[in-house]
């Protein structure tokens, strides 16, 4: 074999040779080291295709050689091969999403949900009001744009033939911000008109974004007018299984959906098989029956397995040779499971210092902690953001991380909204979830302050909006031990930054009112005590002075009887002793009077 001839040819002649030096064993000695058979390793050394990673790595094992050093030499022949002309050629349109949903226009490449997007159009044909439910992962939001919608603009029904089709998602102000789309007006009875279909994507953001019940009840009302006919209202709503019990909590809205509602369930192995397969040979392309095997086998047991599918046929389809996607190219993109993680890692590894920090804290700034409620734990959530909060014109890597992150698919760019491109990214990717652990606490802190920051500034930043108390010290604590725009506190944005400043302001200037209100309190008490103790002072002297008039009144009263009892005794001795007794009884009552 000449090793000059390619990539494969070299690999297989650098395993004939190793098994050369172990002592040329025959490959039957070989089978029973390696535990596979001989026709499979006699393959793995023709030259005719590279040998999955396993089978490198057993034959390898059972030569004596060293696991490492070949498995990075099967690596390095993989990226050759990707290299080729022929292989992943440069600009070509791929036939698959990876993370990205699939949207209205992908519906020639959108296979596998056929019998889903029938029953989805029979639902809405018997229910004004609907709803899918489906786990995170079941394909939802493809299953609507791709298959629900063009099927839904190609009925020849024509009494569900739409007027207007609207997409949306709720967000953090669903009633504020939908009211006029879910208010076509209303129809004369005995007249027709079309009527405007509603498709709420991510209808759990109401519970994870929006955090003002008034509100989620106004959104929720405006949605259930869609069963009255006259509202030319038609609503489907599509919700992560997960929240199923959160809707419950709505009467008006489990009465609703009692009897509407469709369940996306997995798929079933000939539906794989198109997701696989019917991509590529639009494209011209064909699949290795050996990676549509091992792709079906292991995605009819991962839950919520299709955007790891769709992402791992991606990476394959990038590391294709020729016409074909192989299944060393599958082995070489990191398997079903470990395909994300080694995108994220491969983009996150380019990034200087500086850069890996401004990744963390913008992605991080996309995800919704999960929390406890009614003694149930939600899951982690992705959350949408304005790029002018995770842009910051004074870091110009900022711009570099959310492109690089964009190219790779891990983010989507959509007009002034940023986002994960799935949420099988918090749970795939190793770092990010470790990251999402560590700061758990800090996150839920951090997504309340970024929408009373929001409020603030919609109310004209009125003082009366601006944290206070515990909520303040909780805030201070996570992003304010530092100096702003270092550390954690640089993970602010500048109207976040302003709310809590503001905040600060506001609880220093109250207490500084607080102590000049005491410092009047203290004065005031003192001239009070000053008052009191005057008045007692000249009560007591009032009292005093009393007192002595009323002793000398006495006196004087008391020698007027002695001096008319003098001028009797004479000539009425008797009156003159009864004078002269009360007399001394005066006197008497004055020295008791004294004492």
């Amino acid at each position: 074999m000449d090793p000059s001839t390619g990539p494969v040819q070299r690999f297989a002649f650098e395993l004939r040779k190793l098994r050369s030096e172990a002592g040329g064993i025959t490959y039957r000695v070989l089978a029973e080291r390696a535990g596979y058979s001989v026709t499979t390793l006699s393959q793995a050394a023709a030259g005719e295709q590279l040998p999955t990673l396993p089978v490198v790595l057993a034959y390898v094992g059972a030569c004596g050689g060293d696991a490492t050093e070949w498995q990075e030499r099967w690596r390095r022949t993989t990226e050759e091969l990707s290299a080729e002309p022929g292989g992943a050629e440069e600009g070509a349109k791929p036939p698959y999403q990876g993370l990205s949903r699939f949207e209205t226009g992908d519906y020639d490449r959108f296979f596998g949900r056929d019998r889903l997007t029938a029953d989805l159009l029979d639902l809405v044909r018997r229910r004004r009001f609907a709803a899918v439910f489906g786990p995170s992962g079941s394909g939802k939001s493809s299953l609507l744009r791709a298959g629900f919608v063009p099927a839904l603009q190609r009925t020849e029904d024509a009494e569900l033939r739409p007027g207007s089709i609207r997409i949306l998602t709720p967000g953090p102000h669903p009633a504020r911000a939908l009211a006029h789309v879910l208010d076509p007006g209303t129809t004369a009875p005995g007249t027709t008109a079309a009527d405007t279909f509603v498709i709420v994507d991510q209808f759990e953001e109401i519970f994870t974004l929006c955090q003002d019940r008034a509100e989620r009840a106004r959104f929720l009302a405006l949605l259930l007018n869609a069963r009255e006919p006259e509202h030319r209202l038609r609503v489907l709503i599509a919700v992560r299984a997960d929240f199923y019990g959160r809707c419950a909590e709505h009467r008006d809205l489990a009465d609703a959906l009692r009897d509407a509602q469709l369940l996306a369930g997995p798929m079933s192995p000939a539906e794989l098989r198109e997701v696989i397969v019917g991509p590529a040979v639009a494209e011209g392309l064909t699949v290795e029956r050996a990676l549509t095997s091992r792709l079906v086998t292991e995605v009819a047991g991962a839950p919520g397995g299709l955007p790891l599918l769709s992402h791992v046929l991606l990476e394959t389809w990038s590391r294709r040779r020729g016409k074909t996607m192989t299944l060393a190219g599958y082995e070489a993109a990191g398997g079903l499971e470990g395909a994300i993680a080694k995108t994220a890692e491969e983009v996150y590894r380019r990034f200087t210092g500086e850069q890996a920090a401004v990744a963390r804290r913008l992605l991080l700034r996309l995800v919704t902690p999960g929390e406890v409620t009614s003694g149930e734990a939600t899951p982690d959530t992705r959350r949408p953001a304005a790029r002018e909060e995770v842009e910051d014109p004074g870091r110009p890597e900022t711009a570099e991380v959310l492109g690089a992150l964009a190219a790779a698919r891990l983010l989507t760019l959509d007009g002034d909204r940023v986002e994960l491109a799935h949420e099988a990214l918090l749970t795939a990717w190793p770092r990010l979830r470790i990251w999402i652990e560590e700061d758990r606490e800090r996150l839920r802190v951090h997504r309340g302050l970024t929408e009373a920051a929001r409020a603030w500034e919609e109310l004209g930043r009125d003082s009366g909006a601006l944290y206070r108390g515990a909520r303040l010290a909780t805030a201070q604590e996570h992003f304010t031990r530092e100096p702003f725009g270092q550390g954690q506190a640089a993970d602010l944005t500048g109207l976040e930054r302003a709310f809590l400043t503001a905040g600060t302001a506001a609880r220093e200037q109250e207490r500084h009112v607080t102590i000049r209100a005491a410092r009047r309190l203290r004065r005031s008490r003192a001239g009070l005590s000053l008052v009191l103790v005057l008045a007692v002072v000249a009560g007591v002297v009032a009292w005093q002075r009393s007192t002595s008039e009323k002793r000398e009144r006495l006196d004087a009263e008391a020698r007027r009887i002695v001096a008319l009892a003098d001028s009797l005794r004479a000539t009425d001795p008797v009156t003159a002793m009864r004078l002269s007794i009360a007399a001394r009884s005066l006197a008497d009552f004055r020295k008791a009077a004294r004492r």
